[in-house]
């Protein structure tokens, strides 16, 4: 009997493939890129394998903040950067913006093969929180973009991590904007596991506002594990050449999150007040900073009119500045600690930080997932709107509650299981069709079997 049911399972497999050709596509915890090891949380640090990983990067928004592209999407000019990003010695690059219609094939397996990984913000200008009216703007329309552009990119195993929002929070009298950004990162943490995708980290890059940014790391960090952040990031300008590691302030950081427990990272630095040397990345990757930060990402890569760029770009030549040969030398100069680099395992969540006058949360409710949005976590989400679109301020339906704590946790599979919209060679298996003069073989054997089988 055994021998017979082995035979009808393989044939009743074989059997399936008949017809048209099929297209089946795999999770995105497969690697959907060229090869490099996925990136994962563990404890207050990220890991390559069994490896630390340090961010070692910069911002990357060819036409500034100004000209919304998506340089992802424009394999000619990521072509001609890769080379310049391979020259600095860097393993990450943030993107601020994509189309998440377009395909972004070819840039992220080039990136791959150089090694390179993407930090990601999910949000565009017209498909994101507005800080000024967060509760209308955290809707189903723009959830369920946001969460068309983690379809987009879960595949890549060179997707580093997602950014759920970046300096929503920029003064005190907008951290009530807070829990909606929170409820932002809860929900994209539930689609991802929803998809079955792998554990992509997400998590908040905050400005660089002194005043509350603290409350902020540990209110992101803090309630039941569906609530809290994978990661925490920051803008950092306070270190101005020349300067210190206590000179800056940086050290006095240090001490304040050495209690942290989950990655945290520059997601911006590099003042120009005096002029770049950089030498505060002999600090970041040193053992004074590596036992509480996962080093930081340097803004920014091309000259936009604001005087960080480290290259001038003209069509597909590139211009090297002074910058970029002071980074690359600081690079050179600073290898990663040996080992763990002082990193922790302990995942305790943070105590959720008390209503003051820098800080306007009471308490540590969350809005609700808005319920035209729940669909999205069993059914997917379906084409991005990309660039255009009418945006998602203004539009859909809100949250209509508070949400129990764990709700965001993963409760079920969508039937999707990880599809992507973008059909290419990279991110997807196809199976050859069958036709059923291929099967006649099989029938006969597992016919001839089964009266074999009859006359034992």
């Amino acid at each position: 009997m055994k021998t017979s049911t082995t035979i009808l399972a393989a044939s009743t497999a074989t059997a399936v493939l008949a017809g048209p050709t099929q297209q089946l596509v795999p999770r995105a915890s497969s690697t959907g890129s060229a090869s490099v090891p996925t990136v994962t949380v563990k404890g207050n640090a990220f890991y390559a394998g069994q490896d630390r990983f340090y961010i070692r990067g910069v911002d990357y928004q060819p036409g500034g903040s100004s000209q919304v592209s998506d340089p992802i999407a424009d394999e000619n000019g990521c072509n001609r950067d890769i080379s310049e990003f391979q020259k600095l010695g860097i393993n990450t690059v943030r993107v601020y913006t994509v189309d998440n219609t377009a395909n972004h094939d070819a840039c992220m397996n080039a990136l791959a093969k150089a090694g390179i990984y993407l930090a990601l913000d999910v949000n565009t200008p017209k498909y994101s929180l507005n800080r000024a009216e967060p509760k209308e703007s955290y809707n189903d329309v723009y959830l369920q973009n946001i969460f068309a552009t983690i379809d987009a990119f879960a595949k890549y195993s060179n997707t580093l991590l997602f950014f759920s929002g970046n300096e929503v929070i920029n003064s005190d009298n907008t951290t009530t904007a807070a829990p909606y950004v929170k409820a932002v990162t809860r929900d994209m943490k539930q689609y991802i596991g929803s998809q079955g995708y792998r554990s992509i980290p997400v998590g908040y890059s905050a400005a660089d506002v002194d005043s509350n940014r603290y409350e902020m790391a540990t209110y992101m960090n803090c309630g039941t594990d569906d609530q809290r952040s994978d990661f925490f990031a920051f803008n950092d300008y306070s270190w101005c050449d020349p300067s210190s590691f206590q000179q800056s302030g940086w050290s006095a950081k240090v001490q304040q999150y050495s209690n942290y427990s989950i990655p945290l990272f520059l997601s911006e630095y590099g003042c120009i007040t005096n002029g770049r040397q950089f030498q505060e990345v002999a600090s970041l990757y040193s053992t004074q900073m590596t036992n509480v930060y996962s080093g930081g990402l340097v803004y920014e890569y091309s000259q936009e009119g604001n005087g960080y760029g480290l290259v001038t770009l003209n069509g597909n030549s590139v211009s090297e500045d002074k910058d970029f040969s002071a980074l690359q030398a600081a690079y050179k100069k600073t290898p990663n600690p040996s080992g763990d680099g002082g990193a922790t395992s302990n995942g305790a969540a943070s105590s959720c930080p008390a209503q003051s006058s820098t800080w306007d949360v009471s308490n540590d409710a969350l809005p609700a997932i808005p319920v035209p949005a729940e669909k999205f976590m069993t059914q997917g989400a379906g084409k991005g709107q990309g660039l255009g679109g009418s945006g998602s301020q203004d539009a859909g339906t809100g949250s209509s509650g508070t949400a129990t704590a764990g709700s965001g946790a993963v409760t079920a599979t969508s039937a999707n299981k990880g599809a992507s919209n973008s059909g290419s060679a990279a991110s997807s298996v196809m199976v050859p069709s069958m036709s059923l003069a291929s099967l006649l073989p099989v029938a006969v054997v597992f016919f001839s079997t089964l009266a074999g089988a009859a006359l034992l």
